[in-house]
């Protein structure tokens, strides 16, 4: 059993999310575009969903997934119970509707490792004074044809270039130096 406090928490920590009240209604966004809300007693939680596939969802378990109203069914949307959700397929939903509006260099920044993702995270939004104690002096840095060596080095690199996408490969090894590769 899941609750709006333990979405919050997820939903919150994607990059490019942040939460807004509408009418009452708590929802979060990317820029414009809405990939999780809540009733007004926020026992419920509408998410983004395919709409090819939100019918199979719904007769997979009618008991915690539902369709939106008339009005609603024209965007992909489905709604569920939080209580009759656990906390993994919760986290599952939000990361999948906040996939639907993200671009896809994004889509693998939930699935890396904590330090890692942040760090991601915070190079994305280009905010290099929280990104510089993150990252150990001798990082080793690799993209494409591309290596660097040293935190100083890395990070003039990032702030001259547009961001790169982030790693499918992260190592770290001993002493805390983190090893970037695509």
């Amino acid at each position: 059993m899941t609750d709006s406090d333990a979405v919050r928490r997820v939903g919150l920590a994607l990059p490019r999310a942040y939460e807004v009240e509408v009418r009452g209604r708590s929802k979060f966004r990317v820029r414009q575009i809405v990939f999780v809300a809540f009733s007004r007693d926020e026992k419920d939680m509408g998410f983004g969903f395919p709409k090819t596939e939100r019918d199979g969802l719904v007769a997979s378990d009618p008991e915690t997934f539902y369709l939106p109203g008339q009005s609603d069914l024209r965007y992909q949307w489905v709604c569920a119970h939080l209580d009759r959700l656990d906390d993994d397929e919760m986290r599952e939903l939000v990361i999948d509707a906040w996939r639907m509006c993200t671009p896809q260099m994004l889509h693998d920044l939930p699935d890396l490792p904590a330090p890692t993702a942040h760090a991601w995270d915070l190079v994305e939004r280009q905010q290099w004074h929280d990104v510089r104690p993150l990252l150990h002096p001798y990082l080793h840095f690799e993209d494409g044809d591309l290596s660097l060596r040293g935190r100083n080095q890395v990070l003039d690199h990032l702030r001259g270039h547009p961001t790169p996408k982030p790693p499918t490969d992260v190592e770290i090894r001993a002493g805390q130096v983190y090893r970037w590769r695509r």
